[in-house]
């Protein structure tokens, strides 16, 4: 089944705990703190492979989590840092933020990766506070959260040449000719329901890939027939080869219909080297049609073909005028020049207070991830979480809001009782 639009939830690992540990050996009675620091949780990556062309993998699994780090240990060892989690999708990938739906990342080469989640911070070891004023800190950090994104995948086949025209116009048809692919083929409007790939091969060393999109009709700009669904696959190819149906009742309007659906849908298509195509020349009618379609689209400055898919003449000629335009054509942009970087739109250590019934509840990404990384059963780690609530103005703020001696403050999931 082919599937084009996908939407993701990505979770990066936790950091492991640093270690709150003393040297124990014989003969040394007072050993320093010899906790290591914990390892780094993992990353998630989304990498694209050429060898995938569609988002069908992500319609059963829809959450994907990385490993946390391993937590650090005695002598100062540091705790393994997890694998970072690789994501595969089609090249041809865009990748765009759910909740702003900002462009992120254009996925085009095979390789290519896409870091969308970073991996929490190992916490540091006790050894790590050890002062010339504390030469024996009963202090640490737990690792750091890790962080969890929504994100909308939306493919765009990748892809030479794309095959367009009406409904029934013999594109699958051709298709099938040229290639090995096998699409559903049928003498009714939209047998196609999904673009088809195929691979052509022109010679021992040269080959051709073909999208087979779709039937647009009038309105498909709009997203009318799953327009916009259709169309945005034919922004990727270079090479167009529009065909016509030659039972039509109007070819030359077909035509002239198809390119505005094109240019209205993007302005950049309307400059895509096109190859007109009237097919159907098996049957006597058509070949009557031909001289007039052709003068016509001559006068228009195209140099139109004459085929028949289904019996295969003239296939060849028109797969060979594709490939000579496709090695004049300017190689494919990405979709975004340049590549945004998930930068925080406000500061971190700003902070919210707000009056709950069961007490107050503090809001701010730096002083809930402090307190996630606090070892609450040392009381120099809960120290100095204090200074850091002091430091970030938050201790001062909650005596401004009125709090008194005994309230519940809650900070991320931990309950804390207010004492001055």
């Amino acid at each position: 089944m082919f599937i084009d639009e996908a939407k993701i939830t990505v979770i990066s690992g936790k950091g492991g705990d640093g270690a709150v540990h003393f040297r124990r050996e014989k003969y040394v009675p007072h050993g320093g703190p010899d906790g290591g620091d914990g390892g780094r949780g993992g990353s998630v990556i989304l990498e694209a492979r050429a060898a995938h062309n569609t988002l069908f993998a992500f319609r059963n699994q829809q959450k994907y989590r990385a490993q946390d780090g391993s937590r650090g240990s005695k002598q100062n060892q540091t705790g393994r840092s997890a694998d970072d989690l690789i994501i595969q999708v089609p090249a041809g990938t865009l990748v765009y933020d759910a909740d702003s739906d900002k462009l992120l990342g254009d996925l085009v080469t095979d390789g290519e990766q896409l870091i969308v989640c970073n991996g929490g911070r190992g916490g540091r070891g006790n050894a790590r506070f050890a002062t010339s004023r504390n030469k024996a800190p009963r202090i640490g950090e737990k690792g750091e959260p890790g962080e969890e994104h929504t994100f909308r995948l939306e493919l765009k086949l990748i892809a030479d040449i794309g095959l367009v025209g009406v409904p029934n116009a013999g594109k699958s048809t051709f298709l099938a000719a040229v290639t090995n692919a096998k699409p559903k083929i049928a003498d009714y409007p939209f047998t196609t329901i999904s673009p088809n790939l195929g691979v052509a091969e022109l010679d021992l060393e040269h080959t051709l890939v073909l999208a087979d999109i779709p039937g647009l009709i009038e309105g498909a700009h709009l997203g009318i027939g799953l327009g916009h669904d259709f169309l945005r696959h034919i922004q990727r190819t270079r090479v167009l080869i529009h065909l016509l149906d030659g039972m039509g009742e109007d070819p030359l309007l077909d035509f002239a219909q198809i390119n505005s659906e094109l240019a209205l849908f993007d302005p950049a298509l309307k400059d895509k080297p096109q190859i007109v195509v009237f097919n159907k020349m098996d049957l006597p009618e058509v070949q009557a049609r031909w001289p007039e379609v052709k003068q016509a689209l001559e006068a228009r400055g195209y140099a139109p073909l004459s085929i028949s898919a289904v019996a295969g003449t003239g296939v060849r000629p028109a797969l060979y005028r594709a490939a000579e335009l496709l090695n004049q054509a300017p190689p494919p942009a990405p979709e975004s020049q340049e590549i945004p970087v998930y930068r925080p739109e406000s500061d971190p250590r700003e902070f919210s207070i707000k009056r709950v019934p069961e007490g107050w509840r503090v809001v701010g990404e730096s002083i809930e991830r402090a307190a996630a990384m606090t070892y609450w059963e040392f009381d120099q780690s809960i120290r100095r979480f204090q200074r850091i609530m002091k430091a970030l103005g938050i201790e001062d703020a909650l005596r401004k809001a009125g709090v008194q001696e005994g309230d519940s403050v809650f900070i991320g999931e931990f309950e804390l009782e207010w004492q001055d």
